[in-house]
């Protein structure tokens, strides 16, 4: 296969608003590395930390609900990263890829070149908290071209389309991370907030194939679409939790949306109870009362660095169909506007899938 010199991608040149995502043609294809392959990118999922980056979210000077500032950003904001490092300008972001190895660098088996792999988004370092996350310190997927180190390039084998393989990285990923800390067991009851959205409805089917009993918020217009993922229960996502179940009922707790809602989740777990958060879509500062950390005996687990076991699982999971995937819409990737705007509106459950 021929690799051009160029390729289109979609560059993020600074926070702000739509106006700062950049369609181009002639972008460099990068070259792999030691270690590192060029993937050609087959389809790539929107996330909402690609919103999140834009806008200045991630920075500690912002404290609004990820929506206030997802079309023109957050005013004040500064350009910090996930990682807490001031962000680099340009960027190609997404963090989701499905596509085939075209190219390697030296110490990596030519044979790897034409598999099918799913990307790792979260790239270990030496230490155990040591990371950096693909489309936010190196450059993404919303491209025709990615470069990855060989070791978070998964071959997958599966008759799903890249699509829908696309799907899966990133959402899944955080889901079952989260209940992996949590180290939820068969037959425990978890609430899951969020559940309609990619990491949400992911954790439904996830906490599901643990054989969980599930309690998924969402809202009514998507409740049918959560219980057909294997949702036990479905309740509002504004609900009183303790007005539905009392004090003490949830062995665990896994939340993407943080917001007011945290302490009512703290005050429904049971004593010893484990919450796990990956996200705060509804606003990063919350209320904690100490007494009820520590008198119920609870864990709070942040989850952002993948546990070593939790990518390979999951290509095991979708290899052997445990899993499906969700796809809500399609856009190309030239249409990222487009597919950004549709994302803000919350109006779908599952992913949208970005196409070069």
């Amino acid at each position: 296969m021929t690799i051009p010199a160029t390729m289109r991608a979609v560059l993020l040149t600074g926070n702000g608003g739509f106006d700062q995502l950049e369609w181009r043609s002639d972008v460099a294809v990068p070259v792999p590395g030691p270690g590192e392959v060029l993937i050609k990118t087959g389809a790539a999922g929107v996330n909402n930390t690609d919103i999140n980056t834009r806008i200045g979210w991630y920075s500690k000077a912002v404290a609004e609900a990820t929506e206030v500032g997802g079309a023109s950003g957050i005013a004040g904001a500064q350009d910090d990263g996930w990682a807490g490092t001031a962000f680099q300008f340009p960027r190609i972001q997404g963090a989701d890829a499905c596509g085939r190895i075209v190219a390697v660098g030296d110490g990596v088996d030519p044979a790897r070149i034409g598999s099918r792999v799913l990307v790792e988004p979260v790239f270990r370092g030496a230490g155990a908290f040591d990371a950096i996350y693909f489309g936010s310190e190196v450059d993404g997927a919303f491209a025709d071209y990615a470069r990855v180190p060989a070791a978070h390039a998964h071959p997958i084998e599966s008759s799903l389309s890249d699509i829908e393989l696309a799907s899966f990285p990133c959402a899944y990923s955080a889901a079952e991370n989260m209940l992996t800390r949590i180290a939820l067991a068969e037959g425990e009851h978890v609430l899951i907030t969020g559940a309609s959205g990619g990491v949400g409805s992911a954790a439904v089917q996830l906490a599901k194939r643990r054989g969980a009993e599930v309690t998924a918020m969402a809202g009514a217009d998507k409740a049918e679409a959560v219980r057909a993922l294997g949702a036990d229960n479905v309740i509002g996502r504004d609900a009183n939790l303790a007005a539905v179940f009392g004090d003490e009922h949830f062995d665990a707790a896994v939340d993407i949306v943080g917001g007011a809602g945290f302490t009512n989740i703290l005050d429904c777990l049971k004593r010893g109870g484990r919450y796990g958060v990956a996200g705060a879509i509804s606003g990063p500062i919350v209320d904690l009362d100490l007494r009820t950390l520590y008198l119920k005996d609870l864990r709070l687990l942040g989850c952002t660095i993948l546990e070593p076991e939790v990518f390979p699982n999951l290509i095991g999971y979708i290899e052997r169909g445990e899993i499906k995937p969700l796809v809500a819409a399609t856009f190309p990737l030239a249409g990222i506007v487009a597919a950004q705007e549709s994302f803000l509106t919350k109006r779908h459950v599952g992913k949208i899938v970005l196409v070069p």
